[in-house]
């Protein structure tokens, strides 16, 4: 081991050296960073380190220094493809480099510096915390950066477009640490409060949002037993976690009265093994990026021969503290094997080992910077990194990119990833205020806000924009036009040359034009539209006659206008005057008069008075059918009530009303209303009751009446028909103008739901069967069903009893005329009419156990595909354009779904099943259960989707399974779904070889003809292979089919684009 510490390895000050707090080498090995207490951070060539005691080494030793921080630095890290730098400070900010390719600026005249050799520019300012940033890292695909501070908070910035995704707020105190997972599941936290939080995510994609992550990042695990009586005056607990993933050495942990650093294992998340020597708090710890075998790795093997088997392997960690002692341990050793003592004067700040693992640089409070070179051999062989990749697989991390197949496979590569870089380079222009409706302004982290009152400049915010600037044109305004005149008037000089006159500018008004104002307002935002109507804005340009008739004193004190007297001698026949005049109007009887301020006029729906909304009173139970008696199903019946409202707009409260300005959609307003008898029987016999009207009004005018004999329960209805279902189990229907449709439907019990859509009509009896009619062509798309397949499907023996059997929650239909039922367990059910059976479409178990569960509502936007340009360079349009996300959101499938989250996860009733889950995730034998659950939920939405003829939900899961099953390499899979989109219609085509034919495409097809659930067959397939075409490993299934449907034609005529090189890896 050589231990170097350069003279000029520092951050110089007046008097003394600034504290060094931080420092990290980047991935390629050429530059270490550092952050100190100048503001400054440094980047330094890793090779003059090395070669300091080398007096012929002459090339440059600092290559940079940025200061655009207004405070100390505690934080600097690379990101994983060394194309950032980030760097967090105690001035709330986070600022974000990247190395550009032009000229170096001149140093700042007066500064003593050395002169940069690279051109770091500042990138991005995040803001999102509140006290100082203490540490950040990288996700190990650099898809998210993780910010910790002094507020507690746990920032997550998208690694792409670096808006904020989500802020977590479970710590209690300081968060000083931050690291993350190799295999790219999980990041930790340490904190203050005397834990360390484990948190699992999936990697977002680069397009990601905020609200598409509102599931992502959730809390998995907390540890807090090795950190019991830790002293809370370290600076840092800086953790870190080992190269093959399975452990996480947590800085300043105890073990009984000394320090120790805690050793936690994965998934159990339990501590059972400390390193204990150091005097003093251990502040951070560090894992060399390599795994080290004990004995040489044995040659690679032969062609023919079978690989050897290598020898297990080890991980090395770096530990140091307040002690400002060193100590490097072996995981197969009790002891640490190299300790070093008094490197510095005060604490050691922050470890960074090289990509190569036997370099390890070191920072001090003091203000040195040290490197520790090991010698070969000396802390063990490095091992392979195919051996660090089968170690990571075991947790599920990600696949190697292969060799292209040819020019054909990298056309179609290249046109799967344009696609996509388009659509982040559009969010990242959006972003940065690149549309036409903005203006350039100063980049901040991403939102727009007026600044100082100039609305002409845009600040970018944490990548959302908090006040969008108007786009919409102002209205035509004479005043403006008048001023525009006199800013453009053309006046002649002396010589007969024509000149525009100057306009004067008064330098009292802040640089604005000294010219009268067309409106008169309280406040003006310029470029923002005002929200008054036209007729509230006061123009004192012009005379102003729009006083009411009885002047100014009238506008301030107002008219005083009396109602119109009900007849009446005392004041009691006036009020018995007036309830009887509200009870006609209760009872639908039309009014020819309404009495208004204005006295009476005649009626109409402007006039008319706004009544309070009746709330219907329970009357009594209904008179249950005998049938129940003997029926092992049993559901409950609703009870008779005084009134039943139905709008035709169900989004809209059935007794809201419209004035005169407000919506005139008659859809709106029109309402189907049942009153049941309230009062004591005329005939004095309890059976003699008064009938049921039944009436549609619109704006509260009658459009036709009827009557029933029996009480209603239930109703329902749309613009194609009414229907009422009474006590006695029938079901009467009307056409839209009030006609009887048919003979009332008698059946076996009283209806319990009634549901209808389009010309569909759904009715639910208290037995349990389960009616379905097209009321368009009078007819059934099946017999009668039973729910009880549905209601016994759940019960199951639990702790030596039976549980009771789930209820029914709600029942729908879709357009399709598929009946779709939610259970109180969460089980989601439909019926398949073709195959006469229930199926389940949705469970707990995929909401424990899937990684795409609850992401319907914005599977449209994250799942959208490539477009892919045409000859001519036109881009085609894309699968999902024409799907809006808030129809997925309101789709069938989502809604049974959110009934299991809402039924057993928020309600507790999966908490064993979500334990038994978390165990699986890191039991043994158990690698692949969380992709292979993942996969057979999309699997599940697909076939649900194409059950119930849903659309677009059926596009939308079909690219999220493609997504899904080409970026794991299932090449089995990947073949069967091509084959079955490509289908029959396409094979009947092709020659008697069988291009196509790879062993899976008999009994594979998706349905017959040249659609699929609406769908052309070529425009899904299309799309499919535009998702697939960037993995290299399925390029020999993708390119023939690429070739056939002419996808390749549309990348160019030309092959690959000549600035394109042949990438084998990437």
């Amino acid at each position: 081991m050589r231990f170097t510490k350069p003279l000029w390895l520092m951050h110089g000050g007046e008097k003394k050296d600034h504290e060094v707090y931080s420092c990290h080498v980047s991935p390629d090995g050429t530059r270490l960073a550092t952050a100190a207490g100048d503001g400054h951070v440094r980047i330094w060539s890793t090779e003059a380190i090395l070669n300091a005691s080398n007096p012929s080494y002459t090339k440059p030793k600092q290559l940079a220094s940025l200061s655009y921080h207004s405070g100390t630095v505690h934080s600097v890290r690379f990101s994983p493809n060394g194309k950032y730098l980030a760097s967090g400070a105690d001035d709330k900010i986070l600022c974000v480099y990247a190395l550009e390719p032009g000229p170096v600026a001149h140093t700042t005249f007066g500064s003593n510096g050395a002169p940069a050799v690279e051109n770091w520019k500042i990138f991005r300012r995040l803001i999102g915390h509140d006290n100082d940033v203490q540490d950040l890292g990288w996700s190990c695909d650099g898809s998210i950066l993780v910010s910790v501070g002094l507020d507690s908070k746990v920032v997550v910035w998208s690694g792409s477009t670096f808006e904020k995704l989500k802020t977590l707020s479970q710590h209690q105190s300081h968060v000083k640490g931050i690291t993350f997972d190799p295999a790219n599941k999980y990041f930790a936290t340490a904190s203050d409060d005397r834990s360390i939080k484990i948190y699992r995510f999936t990697s977002p994609p680069p397009n990601a949002t905020a609200h598409d992550q509102t599931s992502n990042f959730t809390l998995e695990s907390t540890v807090a037993a090795p950190f019991g009586t830790s002293p809370l005056t370290t600076y840092f607990r800086r953790c870190s976690w080992s190269p093959e993933g399975a452990h996480i050495a947590a800085a300043n942990a105890t073990n009984g009265p000394v320090s120790s650093v805690a050793i936690i294992n994965r998934g159990t998340w339990d501590s059972e093994i400390n390193l204990i020597g150091h005097e003093g708090p251990v502040e951070v710890c560090a894992f060399s990026p390599r795994l080290f075998l004990r004995d040489p790795p044995p040659p690679p093997p032969k062609a023919g021969e079978a690989p050897a088997v290598s020898p297990p392997a080890v991980s090395v960690v770096a530990c140091a503290g307040q002690d400002k002692t060193l100590s490097v341990w072996n995981t197969s050793f009790p002891r640490p094997f190299v300790t070093t003592a008094e490197l510095c004067a005060k604490p050691i700040s922050d470890l960074a080992w090289s990509p190569d693992g036997e370099t390890l640089y070191l920072t001090s409070l003091d203000g040195t910077i040290a490197a520790l070179i090991f010698e070969k051999g000396e802390m063990g062989y490095p091992a392979q990194a195919a051996d660090n990749d089968r170690a990571l697989a075991k947790f599920g991390a990600g696949r190697r990119a292969g060799i292209v197949e040819g020019t054909d496979a990298l056309r179609l590569e290249e046109g799967s990833k344009a696609g996509e870089l388009r659509h982040v380079q559009g969010r990242m222009g959006e972003l940065m205020g690149d549309e036409a409706s903005t203006q350039a302004g100063e980049l901040t982290n991403g939102k727009l806000a007026h600044v100082n009152g100039t609305s002409g400049m845009a600040t970018i915010t944490n990548g959302v924009t908090a006040e969008p600037l108007a786009a919409a044109l102002q209205p035509h305004d004479p005043q403006q036009e008048k001023i525009d005149r006199m800013k453009n008037r053309v006046t002649l000089t002396k010589d007969g040359k024509k000149r525009i006159a100057p306009l004067l500018v008064s330098s009292s008004n802040q640089g604005e034009a000294n010219l009268p104002r067309s409106q008169l307002q309280v406040t003006v935002r310029q470029g923002a539209a005002s929200d008054e109507p036209a007729g509230k804005t006061l123009d004192l340009s012009k005379p102003y006659d729009g006083l009411p008739k009885g002047g100014l004193a009238s506008l301030l004190l107002g008219n005083k206008r009396k109602f119109a007297e009900i007849a009446g001698d005392t004041e009691e026949e006036r009020k018995r005057a007036e309830k009887r005049v509200h009870a006609v109007q209760q009872t639908g009887a039309t009014p020819i008069v309404h009495n208004t301020v204005d006295g009476l006029l005649p009626a109409n729906a402007a006039t008319a008075k706004k009544l309070p909304l009746e709330v219907p009173d329970v009357l009594r139970p209904a008179v249950v059918s005998p049938s129940l008696t003997v029926s092992q199903t049993r559901l409950a019946v609703p009870m008779v009530r005084s009134v039943i409202l139905r709008p035709l707009d169900t989004s809209r409260p059935a007794g809201e009303e419209h004035t005169a300005d407000g919506p005139t959609d008659s859809d709106s307003s029109i309402v189907f209303e049942t009153r049941n008898a309230t009062g004591p029987s005329r005939t004095g016999r309890a059976q003699d009751r008064e009938p049921t009207r039944i009436t549609l009004s619109r704006r509260s005018q009658t459009l036709w009446q009827d009557f029933l004999p029996k009480p209603v329960l239930l109703t329902t209805g749309n613009k194609n028909f009414w229907v009422a279902a009474c006590e006695d189990g029938s079901l009467h229907l009307w056409t839209p103008a009030g006609r009887r449709m048919m003979n009332a439907m008698v059946l076996e019990a009283q209806p319990v739901i009634l549901d209808c859509k389009g010309w569909w009509l759904l009715a639910i009896t208290a037995v349990g069967q389960c009616y379905v009619w097209n009321i368009k062509t009078m007819s059934s798309p099946h017999p009668p069903i039973n729910l009880a397949p549905v209601l016994d499907a759940a019960s199951s023996a639990q702790q030596g009893h039976l549980t009771a059997a789930p209820s029914l929650m709600f029942a729908r239909l879709n357009s399709q005329g598929r009946v779709t039922v939610g259970m109180s367990n969460g089980d989601g059910f439909a019926y398949n009419s073709s195959m006469f059976t229930w199926q389940r479409l949705s469970e707990s178990w995929w909401a424990v156990g899937s990684q795409y569960w609850n992401t319907a509502d914005t599977s449209a936007i994250t799942a959208r595909p490539t477009k892919f340009s045409t000859k001519d360079g036109a881009a085609e349009p894309g699968c999902l354009d024409d799907i809006n996300p808030e129809n997925i959101s309101a789709g069938i499938i989502p809604l049974l779904e959110r009934n299991t989250t809402s039924q057993a996860l928020l309600k507790g009733r999966a908490y064993f099943l979500q334990r038994l889950v978390k165990q699986l995730l890191v039991a043994e034998g158990f690698e692949g259960f969380e992709t292979s659950v993942s996969i057979a939920h999309l699997e599940n939405r697909v076939a649900a989707a194409m059950t119930l003829g849903a659309k677009d939900e059926f596009r939308v899961y079909l690219i999220m399974y493609a997504k899904r099953i080409g970026s794991e390499g299932l090449r089995g899979k990947v073949e069967e779904l091509l084959n079955g989109l490509m289908g029959k219609t396409f094979f009947d085509d092709e020659d008697e070889d069988g291009v196509f034919d790879a062993g899976g495409g008999q009994g594979v097809e998706w349905g017959e003809g040249e659609e699929i659930v609406g769908w052309k067959r070529e425009d899904l397939l299309k799309d499919v292979l535009m998702l697939l075409g960037k993995h290299r490993d399925l390029q020999r299934i993708t390119v023939p089919y690429a070739r056939y449907l002419g996808v390749l034609d549309g990348l160019g005529g030309d092959g690959v684009r000549g600035d394109t090189a042949m990438v084998t890896d990437s």
